[in-house]
């Protein structure tokens, strides 16, 4: 009997201790929510987060609906008490931005926390991802409208770091994104993707087609290069050449139609004098497409050539 006694006070103990580090460890919010944290910052940008989605309490999913500013931050009980005079107030538990001691992970994952799905489901293993990358350096939350999700502003966003697809902007054949007619985001998914390059398809043909349905076929007679890869002749974000080619023609046909096998001379057309049979003349205009418009693929009969 007193055995039997002892168990059940050990177990009795067990469970009172159990229940003491759960009440121990769990987060102290402040009773106050963000009126705490309004009592110092109350300045422009922060309080603009009241403009945003994230400060809809009616929305149970929402920072605001659960424990407002600390549902980002953390639990941060050690940065509400105020401080000595000379003294520096310790950090709120999570810091965001590249200047902060929070590890960029640490950071993400308050993201992730309710951003997981969707078009973020991705984003673990991710080039972005392994090239620590914080949201917070592409996204501002504490703004009515983030840049990086207006079509005008997105592109500088990500001009940040890709300046040489800057640069490619200024040439004289490119996609519109200075216009905003076409933006990163309708051609790559930053969050992550399951093609190459963080493209939204799965690959280089897919995405292109999205725009040029015109060139996805099926055609009678197929040119392998423009079915295979779009980049195999075309470059996406500008080049010197026009319709965004790699480089002009005939050049450029010549990279695989060089040989015995082509139906032309082989001579080479470089522009150094006219060739015997006189393709020297196919350097004028669209060179080689002065015949063969239909280069993407033809569904006439006779157009195994791409002429028609």
């Amino acid at each position: 009997m007193k055995k039997k006694y002892f168990l059940f006070l050990s177990l009795l103990l067990l469970s009172f201790l159990a229940l003491a580090d759960t009440v121990k460890t769990e987060p102290e919010y402040a009773k106050r929510g963000a009126a705490s944290c309004l009592k110092c910052h109350d300045e422009l940008p922060i309080t603009l987060i009241y403009q945003t989605p994230h400060a809809q309490q009616t929305d149970p999913d929402t920072p605001f609906a659960q424990h407002q500013c600390e549902s980002c931050h953390g639990a941060s009980p050690q940065h509400i008490p105020g401080v000595l005079e000379g003294e520096k107030k310790p950090a709120p538990s999570i810091v965001f931005g590249l200047q902060s001691n929070t590890p960029i992970e640490q950071q993400n994952q308050q993201c992730l926390n309710c951003h997981q799905q969707g078009l973020r489901m991705h984003w673990q293993g991710s080039q972005h991802q392994f090239a620590d990358l914080a949201c917070a350096s592409c996204h501002k939350i504490h703004v009515k409208e983030d840049n990086v999700l207006i079509r005008q502003n997105q592109a500088d966003v990500c001009f940040t770091c890709h300046g040489e697809q800057r640069a490619q902007l200024y040439r004289r054949s490119r996609h519109p994104i200075k216009e905003a007619k076409t933006i990163c985001s309708d051609c790559h998914n930053p969050h992550g993707s399951s093609g190459e390059k963080l493209l939204v398809e799965n690959t280089i043909n897919e995405t292109c087609y999205r725009c040029h349905a015109e060139k996805r076929g099926p055609f009678l007679w197929e040119h392998p290069p423009a079915s295979e890869d779009c980049s195999i002749c075309h470059t996406a974000h500008g080049s010197t050449q026009p319709a965004l080619l790699n480089n002009r023609a005939p050049f450029l046909c010549q990279q695989c139609h060089s040989g015995v096998e082509s139906f032309h001379t082989n001579v080479l057309y470089d522009g150094s004098g006219v060739s015997s049979s006189g393709g020297q003349s196919r350097l004028l205009a669209k060179s080689c497409l002065n015949c063969h418009s239909n280069i993407h693929g033809s569904n006439h009969p006779s157009g195994v050539r791409f002429d028609r």
